[in-house]
């Protein structure tokens, strides 16, 4: 059985999830707004678990059955890159939103973001290589999260505020490729984007 190529790579789903979890943490990391609190770390969590974990979780399957098993994303090996970025960082926010839901130790949070610097730099790298560099600035994006990540593992005081700023930074240029992707797909414009 032979399935026709696809115009159509979920990407645009998977930038919203990561957008608007980066456009809700950001906030209280950046400005202390809300205030932490066990209320606001369990609203906190759960936007965490369902938008960047589950959206990009579910980008990232249908990237990688449409590129293994029904080879409908032909042509754009890079999407190798996103299908195996968009997982792992699902996953990764269902442990974050769990763990600021439970209220555990982000000290945890210094090695994964080692990980996950690693993975933002080969995708930046991959991206940029592809000519994608809409995509690229995206991993640059996401390795000054993953920095900003260590330091606050690694309990320095300036970590959180970094980490917030590049929430925002980074949240706000995925909204940008999720309206960019969108509207190139659907309606036919020529925006650089994902």
């Amino acid at each position: 059985m032979t399935f026709a190529s696809s115009e159509f790579a979920p990407v645009a789903l998977g930038f919203f999830g990561l957008g608007t979890g980066y456009l809700i943490w950001g906030p209280q990391e950046l400005f202390g707004y809300p205030p932490r609190s066990p209320e606001s770390d369990r609203s906190a969590g759960v936007w965490g678990l369902f938008l960047p974990g589950l959206c990009q979780l579910v980008t990232g399957v249908m990237l990688f059955v449409g590129l293994t098993w029904f080879q409908v994303f032909k042509g754009d090996p890079a999407l190798y890159m996103a299908a195996v970025a968009f997982s792992a960082y699902g996953i990764h926010w269902f442990a974050l939103g769990w763990n600021r839901f439970s209220g555990h130790d982000p000290r945890t949070n210094a090695g994964m973001g080692v990980a996950f610097l690693v993975l933002s730099v080969t995708g930046a790298y991959v991206f940029f290589d592809a000519g994608a560099w809409p995509v690229g600035v995206l991993f640059v994006g996401l390795s000054m999260v993953y920095v900003s990540e260590v330091l606050v593992g690694l309990t320095i005081p300036v970590g959180e505020r970094l980490l917030g700023l590049s929430h925002l930074l980074t949240g706000t240029w995925l909204m940008y490729l999720t309206v960019g992707t969108i509207l190139n797909i659907a309606s036919g414009f020529s925006l650089p984007a994902g």
